[in-house]
């Protein structure tokens, strides 16, 4: 990057400065648990030695902290896919239950837009489609941030909420289920479409957006007749920025497609570790009787249902990385 001529091939520069971030993830927090580790244990001792109670207890606050940043980056070291480092695309759809359903995928998407935040990520709503009475049927978020694609993975599923529904007079208690996927962003690998195999469609996008919202047909859905994939977004103001902001996602979904039908071929010749095929029930939300969240594959539970659904979920997707990743 310092050479006279870096910026001679500008493509090229962006891709450099892309993998130079992705290793100073790397090195710069290793550097500085290092460093740190290396003041405490010369200090410790002459702490504890001179009987200072109080810059003892700092300094094994600070052990504790650095046993913490070691473990996120045991986590972090599971993300060694070719995906992993990518943005991602995250979709809720609401499954069967009408109502109830809808008000759940609205609940879970609350859950992701902070749990991102929390993060220090960008989420953008690309395509939201209101329920009927309540909630959400789908919406579609672009997250943007290091390894996105590698930690938010492991909420690919299904997941379950069991509670006494505030849209039931009766007050019984129903069980509603919500599908979650998430697709890499990839911006440097190209993949051929088709025209032909492309069925396009528009609609008048919905939600908030004053006038031009309900006037135009400037929403946009794309079917891949081949694959049975289907995209959309309403997110820009023009057809046109919806059409590309849809064949971007289509992409990305095709090359995953492949990318995961390649890995399926090596893991069955490697024997790897078993995959947690998407579709499956993942994670169970219980609000009543009792407030539990427990996740199938890991079994790692967590009774404070308040907490997870202001997006405190790193519990369990640092648990599924350490087993799946």
């Amino acid at each position: 990057m310092a050479g006279s001529g870096f910026w001679d091939n500008p493509e090229a520069a962006q891709k450099t400065i892309q993998e130079l971030n992705v290793l100073r993830l790397w090195t710069v927090p290793f550097r500085e648990i290092s460093s740190k580790f290396n003041d405490i244990k010369d200090l410790l001792p002459e702490a504890m030695a001179i009987g200072d109670a109080e810059l003892t207890a700092e300094l094994l606050a600070g052990l504790t902290e650095i046993d913490q940043k070691l473990s996120e980056l045991e986590v972090r070291k599971m993300l060694s896919g070719e995906l992993d480092p990518k943005d991602c695309y995250l979709e809720i759809n609401a499954g069967a239950g009408g109502t109830e359903s809808c008000d759940w995928a609205l609940m879970l998407s609350r859950m992701y837009q902070r749990w991102a935040t929390r993060r220090g990520w960008n989420v953008e709503v690309i395509d939201r489609l209101e329920g009927e009475v309540a909630g959400i049927k789908n919406i579609t978020f672009k997250i943007s941030g290091p390894f996105a694609f590698g930690y938010a993975k492991s909420e690919r599923g299904v997941h379950r909420l069991v509670r006494i529904s505030p849209f039931d007079s009766n007050a019984r208690r129903h069980t509603s289920f919500v599908s979650v996927d998430v697709t890499p962003i990839i911006d440097d690998v190209q993949i051929d479409v088709r025209p032909d195999e492309v069925r396009v469609d528009t609609y008048r996008a919905s939600g908030a957006g004053g006038q031009h919202v309900n006037k135009t047909d400037s929403a946009v859905r794309m079917t891949h007749i081949p694959t049975g994939i289907v995209v959309s977004c309403q997110s820009e103001r023009s057809q046109i920025q919806n059409r590309e902001t849809c064949m971007k996602m289509l992409r990305s979904k095709l090359y995953e497609k492949e990318y995961n039908e390649r890995q399926q071929k090596i893991s069955q010749l490697g024997g790897e570790k078993k995959e947690i095929a998407w579709g499956s029930q993942i994670r169970n939300y219980v609000f009543q009787p009792y407030t539990l969240v427990k996740d199938t594959r890991t079994k790692v539970e967590k009774g404070n249902v308040q907490a997870v659904m202001d997006g405190e979920i790193d519990e369990f997707i640092d648990a599924y990385l350490k087993e799946f990743g």
